[in-house]
């Protein structure tokens, strides 16, 4: 838990600094191998016509956020709160784990270039561990858990379906515990936590927490990855 991003810096900067004695500055980035290679979901939901939205939550999400920006028909990424009430969508509300809200991430995608079902299998693969309860990496609390707000009845059975059929291949040493549920309302993050990877790739946390994540979405998902990332300042300007 942490009240502000500075917090979570010096977190990770006492983490950082402990690991350099052993050998950490050797290696700045974490291994690849920290990624799952899963399979594609059986069911998908079929291309159509229009922009379509996903919000996922999967711990901090500077990370979360810096993924999908480097996916391919991924229209816009914006970083958020789902789970509470737009009255207590703020950081420093949120960052005591009270307010029932989960730091989470609008994905307006093509679904003609990338499909519902798609951005799943980076979420699960990629993005976050969905076996740890309320948890990712350094940081703790509900505000951190794995989730998938869904906007339709549509999205609910082909994320339960996926959830269902990952758990039945076992490609992970314990159960899924990403909640599933109804989206009713995603409220945007405040201005300075937009775009934080790409603006701030050299922060310890970053460093060490979220660009091996883009680069394990390189490496896995090559069809689609994009190297420039779709801002959320290009979008709104």
């Amino acid at each position: 838990m942490r009240t502000s991003p500075f917090s979570r810096l010096s977190l990770c900067a006492a983490a950082i600094g402990a690991l350099a004695i052993t050998g950490f500055a050797l290696f700045p980035l974490r291994a690849a191998e920290d990624a799952v290679s899963i399979p594609p979901p059986a069911t998908d939901l079929p291309a159509s016509e229009g922009i379509q939205t996903a919000v996922l939550s999967g711990g901090c999400f500077w990370g979360v956020q810096g993924v999908f920006q480097h996916t391919k028909g991924v229209v816009s990424a914006v970083s958020g709160y789902a789970g509470g009430s737009k009255a207590n969508a703020h950081y420093e509300l949120v960052s005591t784990g009270t307010t029932g809200h989960a730091e989470s991430v609008e994905i307006k995608y093509d679904p003609k270039q990338v499909s519902y079902g798609k951005l799943l299998q980076i979420f699960f693969s990629v993005v976050h561990d969905p076996t740890e309860l309320n948890r990712q990496g350094p940081d703790t609390g509900t505000q951190y858990r794995s989730a998938i707000f869904t906007t339709s009845d549509a999205q609910k059975k082909v994320a339960e379906a996926y959830i269902a059929q990952l758990d039945a291949a076992k490609v992970y040493p314990g159960p899924i515990v990403t909640k599933v549920g109804a989206l009713h309302g995603f409220y945007p993050a405040e201005g300075y936590h937009q775009d934080y990877l790409t603006l701030h790739p050299h922060q310890p946390y970053i460093a060490y927490n979220d660009l091996p994540k883009v680069e394990n979405l390189k490496r896995l998902f090559a069809a689609n990855y994009q190297e420039k990332p779709t801002l959320v300042r290009s979008v709104s300007n």
